[in-house]
């Protein structure tokens, strides 16, 4: 009787923990993407906001202007975290800080959202990954198209064999360049073009996207191989403002762009087979079986819970499973590996194999 009554208050005790109203913290507003997501966590949904670590005058300024309450603010995160006690934090600081933010958050029980890529360098994602499992804290790595029901839509095609076997990837990502180093985007650029903060230039910015796709389909590949332009010097003395790589596989290959210079915007894939290939953009697939002309595939709707970053880290964090997929932390340790290693291949001009 004693053990069903302890069971039973147990089971009642984390119903209560269960029911409890997800709360998010905000470190750093360095990353300009917190800038498109800022006004959701204002409104409070699906987690309250409960507070916002920056030190930066011009990027707490412009949050007040959206609407952020004074209360809100931090100097110190660390401060921020022992206070709130948020249920996760989202981080929008330099891509080299991201392991010091799983130093704080860890410990603390706090799940961590980074925005792409995991981490600046491969040692620093292994390590977030080992305090990541050994503390059971949940962490995601945000990419735009990972709320894009055409990103599933392509994946659940070529999965279903239309295609025939995949063997051929080609990818482009890529804008005409982060803007101007002026004004609130100063912030931004600045880290954005060190190589020791973003861990590289346009091969870090848009080359992880692709590196992601080429995993997702096709799994880790045996060598890779990089190019690079600094087309704008004066503009980004330091890192490369263009990149295009090939991701070797036994049985294929991956081809793939990250650009700074391009007259518009693309996040485009193309996926080959033996009988047919897809075109996917954000909200359009194409279909194409052998010589035939392109026919769209109805695209599937993603569930509220998968739509959006903070809805399924609070899915996730409800149902105490890991984020999946293209979010998971160990495909996104293998995307900052093959950075790693285009980054050597430019160094030694070579292609370089992976372990």
């Amino acid at each position: 009787m004693r053990s069903l009554i302890l069971t039973s208050a147990f089971l009642t005790f984390a119903g209560c923990l269960h029911a409890q109203e997800p709360t998010i913290a905000i470190i750093g507003l360095r990353h300009s993407h917190v800038w498109g997501h800022i006004g959701k966590m204002i409104e409070g949904k699906p987690a309250r906001l409960v507070g916002i670590a920056e030190t930066l005058p011009v990027q707490i300024e412009e949050a007040k202007k959206r609407g952020a309450a004074a209360n809100l603010f931090y100097t110190d995160y660390k401060k921020m975290l022992d206070e709130t006690k948020p249920t996760m934090v989202w981080a929008f600081v330099e891509n080299n800080r991201h392991l010091e933010i799983i130093e704080a958050c860890a410990p603390r029980k706090i799940h961590v959202i980074f925005e792409k890529p995991l981490a600046a360098t491969h040692r620093d994602a292994m390590r977030i990954r080992q305090l990541a499992l050994g503390s059971g804290i949940h962490v995601m790595t945000n990419y735009q198209m990972a709320w894009w029901g055409a990103n599933y839509t392509a994946k659940k095609t070529a999965d279903s064999g239309a295609l025939g076997m995949v063997w051929r990837l080609r990818g482009i990502v890529g804008h005409g360049g982060p803007g101007a180093a002026s004004g609130l985007n100063k912030v931004f650029v600045d880290w954005l073009a060190d190589p020791e903060k973003n861990g590289a230039g346009a091969l870090m910015d848009f080359g992880c996207y692709n590196a992601l796709w080429s995993l997702w389909y096709l799994g880790k590949p045996e060598s890779v191989f990089a190019h690079v332009n600094q087309l704008r010097p004066d503009e980004f003395p330091k890192v490369e403002d263009n990149s295009t790589f090939i991701l070797t596989y036994k049985n294929g290959v991956g081809l793939f762009e990250g650009s700074w210079d391009l007259p518009r915007s693309f996040q485009d894939l193309e996926v080959f087979g033996r009988s047919g290939s897809l075109h996917m953009v954000n909200g359009k697939v194409e279909l194409r079986k052998g010589r035939g002309a392109a026919t769209e595939v109805p695209i599937e709707p993603l569930p509220p819970e998968r739509a959006e970053p903070i809805a399924y880290m609070v899915d996730c964090i409800r149902k105490n499973r890991a984020p999946e997929g293209m979010l998971a932390i160990d495909i996104n340790v293998d995307v900052v590996e093959i950075i790693d290693a285009l980054k050597l291949s430019l160094k030694e001009k070579k292609a370089v194999r992976l372990n």
